[in-house]
């Protein structure tokens, strides 16, 4: 079931705008559409989540979602996995060991999310920061972020159809771009990321994840989870994915376009690259 193809998450139909500029329409032309789905998440026949999301790569969706989310703590915990599709949306059907059913019952944790959600069905406000892992940052160079960010495009097929996509990438020690997965949701591209990840065991000490989005509480906590040393984002940090970076000694940067970026927190433990 999961793919790389873009025309599996891109409408089969193109739809008919009308292009406007200054105040004026001008011409019609075809406009190719991203699709949006609901996602089931099932572990061992219990609903737990329904995201909207991209329809591909679900396998790495589920597996990354489960790890970032603590609710494994490794794939191998993870006994079998399959995918249902429905007129309504996909299910994924997860059985997973059972220690980690029990832990995942105790949470009592129903999420319904859209685009862009990450603490929906948090039932107290203890809940919605939970502990962050402590990370090894990579040392990072100036040069290799501004390499990531000038692969990025050839990288983004969904993006490049659409415009209606984020991404997230692994990304060396240079900056070269290894692996990238692209959903709708911020989140979800992520999660993607980090399943692809697990499944071929690389290895995460000297690269970093670029991702296409802001650099929120969400995204440092998903990275570390999943021991990520370093994320860059294209866009700012808020206040609590710095105050998240720091506490896990995750090296965080933003507002990352070609010939700039800002360096939000480098550890001291993680040198300064040269190149």
């Amino acid at each position: 079931m999961s793919t790389h193809n873009t025309l599996d998450v891109v409408a089969r139909q193109p739809v008919e705008v009308r292009r406007g500029a200054n105040g004026w329409y001008t011409d019609t032309q075809q406009d190719r559409l991203a699709l949006e789905r609901p996602v089931a998440l099932v572990y061992n026949g219990i609903s737990h989540a329904v995201m909207m999301a991209s329809p591909a790569d679900l396998e790495e969706f589920a597996l990354g979602f489960s790890l970032s989310e603590g609710i494994l703590a490794n794939i191998d915990e993870c006994y079998d996995l399959d995918i249902h599709a429905a007129p309504q949306g996909l299910t994924v059907q997860l059985t997973i060991a059972s220690q980690r059913m029990a832990e995942l019952k105790q949470r009592r944790r129903s999420l319904t999310g859209r685009t862009g959600c990450g603490l929906c069905g948090t039932e107290a406000l203890e809940q919605a920061i939970r502990p962050i892992p402590s990370v090894v940052a990579p040392s990072l160079s100036d040069a290799a972020i501004q390499r990531s960010l000038q692969e990025l495009t050839t990288h983004q097929p969904l993006q490049a159809a659409t415009g209606a996509s984020h991404g997230a990438a692994w990304c060396d020690a240079q900056g070269r771009i290894q692996r990238l997965r692209e959903d709708v949701g911020r989140h979800n591209a992520l999660d993607k990321l980090i399943g692809a990840l697990a499944r071929e065991a690389l290895p995460l000490g000297e690269g970093f994840a670029l991702v296409t989005s802001r650099a929120s509480y969400e995204m440092v906590h998903k990275c570390a989870s999943a021991g990520i040393g370093a994320l860059v984002a294209v866009s700012a940090a808020t206040a609590l994915a710095v105050e998240q970076a720091q506490a896990s000694g995750l090296l965080l940067a933003g507002f990352a376009r070609p010939g700039r970026h800002l360096i939000y927190h480098r550890p001291a433990t993680a040198a300064m690259a040269t190149a």
